[in-house]
């Protein structure tokens, strides 16, 4: 028997491909910029639009206007909808059950998602003017994003997935076959896919770099199935919280290169750009420690990083994100400080994810002290909260007597309603990038960093 798997889907679309040299959150930028334009660009425009889509593992379109107009098919992860409760939709828009019909406009069709299939993201759309497949494929270090228009290649992706549902799904196999044949002949645009690769450019040029979602990957023997349902939940979670927010962000410093703008609308705009690359920062530290978790990885090595000259550049965007929640920032930097070992690309927006983290707990009002000094063979940097009876009560940190553990990575604060990295979480993200975090309550917290020349200290 032939392999019907999604994941032999993918291999298919990477024949005659070059291998990729990416790493994951540059790919991921590349499918997020993908998608994007897509559904701004190829699908326009929308009045008469009709065909369908396939994606796994959790739907890829998120325009309402464009889903209203297309007919969907999602293989998705069945953990999903056990842990959102029975009888509840798996994601907005979705079927209830898995096999349970939709038609356009009323969201999509929930299929099976096999142990073999991969849980790379998959999309695979057919109108009469556009046909493309899009997928992320190959190993780490070496990820691709693959863009398809050919219509040999959809061709025997179109007959891939029509076999599988032969074999699993039979009654979702002919409404996917009628779907396609009342969309009459397909005559594919031969401008489609010169003009996608310079739109997609330009998108990718306006991204800023961020940390990004990681795919849903399956561990080893030891997981347990309830850190695996977890997971799959976080995973669907932070795709529905930052497809949106990349959007707005995307459509936001496009509205930012007009020179027409009043000063007051362009304030506005700044701050909601602001906002949005903090919760798309914040959702994927979430998830990265997730993945830590329950994946840990080995030593990465570490680089010279000056810390100082990393904090002076950050200062700026650091007092925007607290001036937003009326906090401000004090920076004490001691001069001539050597360098530490860390991974810089990484340390930034962990840095700004231990700001943000610290800041929800304190009172509006109150000032963030950040001091970075020497200590022996290391650099010590003290998060401290001063003004307004010194910002905490007794007892009262982060996962101190008010705080709620929700699973291995998460806390809860009842009393701000604040969902936020765990200390101990927190911590193995800093031991990954060199740092040794160690956290007092009330009397806030510091990260050691060794020294380069003395080696981490792991």
């Amino acid at each position: 028997m032939s392999d019907t798997s999604l994941e032999a889907l993918r291999r298919n679309l990477a024949k005659g491909v070059p291998p990729g040299h990416c790493d994951e959150d540059a790919v991921r930028r590349q499918w997020w910029a993908a998608l994007a334009t897509l559904q701004d660009d190829l699908l326009q425009p929308r009045s008469a639009l009709r065909g369908v889509w396939l994606a796994s593992p959790l739907p890829a379109l998120y325009e309402p206007e464009l889903l209203r107009h297309l007919r969907g098919w999602v293989w998705a992860p069945e953990d999903l909808g056990n842990l959102l409760g029975q009888g509840a939709p798996m994601l907005p828009g979705s079927s209830p059950e898995p096999g349970s019909t939709a038609t356009a406009g009323e969201g999509f069709e929930r299929l099976a998602l096999e142990n073999n299939d991969g849980t790379d993201p998959l999309l695979l759309v057919i109108t009469p003017r556009v046909q493309v497949a899009l997928a992320l494929h190959g190993p780490p270090e070496r990820r691709q994003l693959l863009v398809r228009f050919d219509p040999v290649t959809l061709s025997a992706t179109l007959t891939l997935l029509d076999q599988r549902l032969r074999r699993s799904n039979p009654e979702a196999g002919q409404r996917l076959r009628s779907a396609i044949g009342a969309l009459g002949p397909l005559h594919g645009d031969d401008a489609t896919a010169p003009s996608f690769w310079p739109r997609l450019a330009e998108r990718l040029a306006t991204m800023a770099p961020s940390v990004t979602l990681q795919p849903l990957v399956h561990g080893g023997g030891g997981e347990t199935k309830a850190a695996s349902s977890e997971l799959a939940l976080l995973e669907a979670l932070t795709h529905e919280v930052r497809t949106p927010l990349a959007t707005i962000r995307t459509l936001i410093r496009s509205l930012l290169r007009r020179a027409d703008l009043p000063a007051l609308v362009r304030q506005r705009l700044h701050a909601i750009d602001g906002e949005c690359s903090e919760q798309i920062d914040r959702f994927g530290l979430i998830f990265h420690a997730a993945e830590l978790q329950r994946m840990p990885r080995n030593e990465q090595p570490l680089a010279r990083t000056d810390l100082a000259q990393l904090l002076m550049r950050l200062e700026q965007i650091w007092q925007q994100q607290l001036q937003r929640r009326d906090l401000g920032l004090i920076l004490d930097i001691a001069p001539d400080l050597p360098p530490v070992l860390s991974d810089p690309s990484r340390l930034e927006t962990m840095l700004g994810g231990l700001i943000d983290r610290f800041s929800r707990r304190l009172p509006s009002g109150s000032t963030v002290q950040i001091s970075l000094q020497p200590a022996g063979s290391r650099l010590k940097l003290r998060l401290h909260g001063v003004g307004r009876s010194e910002c905490l009560p007794a007892g009262h940190g982060a996962d101190g007597p008010s705080a709620e553990v929700v699973g291995p990575v998460l806390s809860w604060s009842p009393e701000t309603g604040s969902l936020q990295l765990s200390r101990q979480a927190t911590q193995r993200l800093f031991h990954s990038l060199g740092g040794r975090l160690t956290e007092r309550g009330d009397r806030g917290l510091t990260v050691f960093f060794p020294l380069a020349g003395s080696g981490p200290a792991r």
